[in-house]
């Protein structure tokens, strides 16, 4: 049963939606909040803590695609995205914003429970759902890694800021340095479960931990592509 200091912010126009919403989280331990639109949230924002929240996309006034950067400037909170409109180019933008996951409507009470639980295991301990211990740090190409502090340094000292499903990418490819990771492979290694091996969640994914790296603006990025295959961490690892 999740402890109560769980909050769960559900972001529906539709009343009927959060109250349905509302229900099931709090049937399974949650503590939960609702907002109409975006005006709401950010009270809620203000007013005190937030763990996880379930943004619509289609919502009067912001888009939650706008309240998702707009709470992703502000805060590391994970984001789910809910939505009828379930087509892939949704999924990307939400993920190119900063969301942490995706569901479709219509919802079954069993797949928004094992999403949320999977978000905010990822939050609390974002790699001890992968068999082998986490080592507690890792360096690479003069970046630094602290697992258990989340916290990845640049070459300069400051820190770069990483969603949920950021982290659980960067933590894949750097168990396994200088090896190719197939797109489905990385997906498993990753417990991401932003969508399937077929679509471009996992490529969106790769190009937002890419930028944060810098490796937009280099000729060898650390994360290079394996055409028709995944990709692969070129970068030496020392493991502390």
């Amino acid at each position: 049963m999740p402890s109560l200091a769980y909050h769960i912010v559900v972001v529906d126009d539709d009343a009927g939606v959060r109250t349905l919403l509302a229900r099931i989280l709090r049937e399974s331990g949650y503590e939960v909040s609702g907002a109409r639109d975006g005006t709401e949230l950010k009270s809620i924002m203000r007013a005190g803590r937030i763990d996880l929240i379930l943004l619509d996309v289609m919502l009067p006034g912001e888009s939650g695609i706008d309240l998702c950067q707009m709470v992703r400037e502000k805060s590391h909170v994970p984001i789910i995205m809910i939505s009828a409109r379930g087509q892939e180019s949704d999924r990307v933008a939400g993920l190119d914003v900063g969301a942490d996951d995706y569901i479709a409507k219509p919802f079954g009470r069993s797949e928004v429970l094992a999403r949320v639980r999977a978000v905010l295991r990822r939050m609390r301990d974002p790699h001890a759902p992968l068999d082998a211990p986490v080592p507690e740090r890792f360096e690479f190409a003069g970046w630094r890694y602290h697992a258990r502090r989340r916290e990845l340094l640049a070459p300069s000292g400051a820190e770069v800021d990483l969603t949920a499903a950021e982290q659980d990418l960067l933590i894949a490819l750097l168990r396994n340095p200088q090896r190719m990771i197939g797109r489905e492979r990385l997906l498993e290694l990753s417990r991401s479960r932003i969508g399937s091996s077929t679509d471009r969640s996992i490529d969106v994914l790769v190009s937002r931990l890419r930028r944060k790296l810098g490796d937009s603006r280099k000729i060898r990025p650390l994360i290079r592509t394996v055409r028709g295959i995944g990709y692969m961490l070129a970068a030496d690892v020392v493991v502390t």
